[in-house]
């Protein structure tokens, strides 16, 4: 059987493997290299030139060792800044991860929705223009959250959570306006739904939580087409910092068909 090329799944951590899990339950024979960026973590941390040179590069790297089908980039901070360059630069298929503001301004029943982002998400004016474009008739909370990214990275690596440093990440989230309250949450980072159970747990209300991993993996599946090869081609993830996961993280990475590669100069191979 001819080898069918893989997809790129591209995070700044493991907040992808939210989107990697969505893809694999609609594509599940879908070859998928996951890459984390880890030595660059947290992307909101970098200056906006810095992040889009450094992307880019990176990207040069994998696209030449690997010869992707198409590449998802499933991170919000890095998609409302650098998808533009990486589809001028690049003649494959990107699929970017945005905050999901339209689904929510579409179910929301009270017209008050929050977004919790990163910091870098909420700055972007990518974010704005799709609150203008599909939420102008709603209250929109925009919450940049400095630490969750790094509190569900922590998390995934097996370590304890403080449920009250969560809980203070997304309380403004939680508003009342003329009577109306907050009915909708959009999880504007990749890394967050890895946290909802926390979330549901110490949130002051219930509400709806859109995650758009699902809505991705549509988006994946419909660029690929229908007349995508079957093939044997491996799935596996690395890590840029060269640094093998802890073994919890591995173990998550191993149930989602994920094993860690090895690292061959500027990219990684199964082992």
């Amino acid at each position: 059987m001819t080898e069918a090329k893989p997809v790129i799944v591209f995070d700044s951590g493991v907040g992808g493997l939210s989107v990697h899990r969505a893809i694999r339950e609609r594509l599940p024979d879908l070859p998928v290299l996951y890459v984390a960026d880890d030595a660059a973590f947290p992307y909101g941390d970098w200056e906006e030139g810095a992040l889009v040179d450094h992307v880019v590069a990176l990207m040069a790297d994998l696209v030449a060792a690997h010869d992707p089908a198409a590449v998802v980039i499933a991170c919000n901070t890095a998609s409302t800044l650098v998808l533009p360059p990486l589809r001028a630069r690049f003649d494959i298929p990107f699929v970017g991860t945005v905050p999901a503001v339209k689904p929510a301004a579409e179910r929301t029943r009270t017209g008050v929705i929050a977004v919790l982002a990163t910091p870098g998400t909420m700055r972007r004016d990518y974010t704005r223009e799709l609150i203008r474009t599909y939420a102008k008739d709603c209250h929109v909370r925009l919450v940049g959250a400095p630490d969750l990214a790094a509190i569900a990275e922590a998390h995934m690596r097996g370590e304890p959570v403080d449920e009250a440093a969560v809980r203070a990440q997304i309380e403004p989230c939680f508003i009342e306006v003329d009577g109306a309250r907050t009915d909708i949450v959009v999880l504007g980072c990749t890394h967050y739904p890895f946290l909802r159970t926390i979330f549901e747990r110490v949130a002051p209300w219930p509400v709806t939580w859109i995650d758009p991993a699902a809505a991705i993996a549509r988006r994946l599946e419909a660029v690929l087409g229908a007349g995508r090869e079957g093939g044997t081609a491996p799935s596996f993830a690395v890590f840029t910092s060269g640094r093998r996961p802890p073994p919890r993280l591995e173990r998550v990475l191993a149930r989602l068909g994920l094993p860690v590669g090895n690292l061959t100069g500027a990219a990684r191979t199964p082992k």
